[in-house]
């Protein structure tokens, strides 16, 4: 019995193209409920990145976005003052990005019992941030490499691509 001859090189390349297809998809699953679209204009990323990982939008509601850029002169502890042009645009992407006017589709689990009248300033107080780092103990927190809570990149390697899973 004679089979047909199948070509082995398309079929190589077929199963390569289909095995990395998977790993792509499997990372977007993998963020899931903890994708969260980075700082994508520039100036935003620039300004609020100089300082700190540009934190996405969609993490804090308008109210927050509202309320941290009324009060950027004491922008907690610090004088992150940018001329009235610079604030406006930036205040507008954060706002039109936040996680109540759009943001992302998974930016209401963060937001899980958060009063809505309220204007968090502390995305590492929200309580299901809370509740995701409550099993991280306290001498990691203090780790030279990390020192503060808000800094998402020394456990989250991937949080500048906005995926916070580990």
């Amino acid at each position: 019995m004679n089979l047909p001859r199948i070509p082995l090189r398309p079929l190589v390349l077929g199963c390569i193209a289909f095995g990395f297809s998977a790993v792509v998809l499997e990372r977007a699953i993998a963020g899931g409920s903890h994708f969260y679209a980075p700082v994508a204009d520039p100036v935003v990323k620039e300004e609020c990145g100089s300082c700190h990982l540009a934190f996405p939008p969609a993490m804090l509601p308008a109210s927050s976005w509202r309320r941290m850029m009324g009060e950027i002169k004491s922008h907690f502890g610090d004088d992150a003052s940018v001329d009235a042009e610079t604030a406006a645009r930036i205040a507008r992407y954060l706002v039109a990005n936040a996680a109540d006017t759009g943001g992302s589709r998974y930016s209401g689990k963060l937001l899980d019992g958060v009063d809505p009248n309220s204007a968090p300033q502390r995305i590492t107080e929200l309580p299901q941030w809370v509740r995701e780092h409550r099993k991280v103990p306290a001498w990691e927190w203090r780790h030279k490499d990390v020192r503060t809570r808000a800094n998402c990149a020394a456990c989250h390697v991937d949080a500048e691509r906005g995926y916070y899973d580990d």
